[in-house]
């Protein structure tokens, strides 16, 4: 994972969460300026730093690594091409995975 998918991924679950960059910073113990650099895709965590971060995220490594299969992961050209049928059956199919 790249740098700035690292930090979109970050920022996803953050906001997920409901909380600031401030707060994730004091979940993990780190600091605000990190958490901004990181979602900005400046830096790079270690393992060890984005173990902390993910705990202030309620989520594991494990999970955070994991790819969910889901509609943001298909082009919203295919979606919006699909009726409304195929979209509750893509969703169905989806949610069984």
């Amino acid at each position: 994972m790249e740098k700035r998918e690292l930090g979109e991924k970050i920022r996803r679950l953050r906001e997920k969460e409901n909380i600031t960059q401030n707060a994730l910073a004091n979940r993990a113990g780190v600091s605000p300026t990190y958490i901004y650099q990181l979602e900005q895709g400046l830096k790079s965590p270690t393992v060890e730093y984005l173990g902390y971060i993910c705990a202030g995220l309620n989520t594991s490594l494990a999970e955070f690594f994991a790819e969910k299969k889901s509609r943001e992961n298909i082009s919203e050209r295919t979606i919006d091409s699909l009726n409304e049928k195929q979209k509750r059956l893509l969703d169905e199919f989806l949610s069984s995975l």
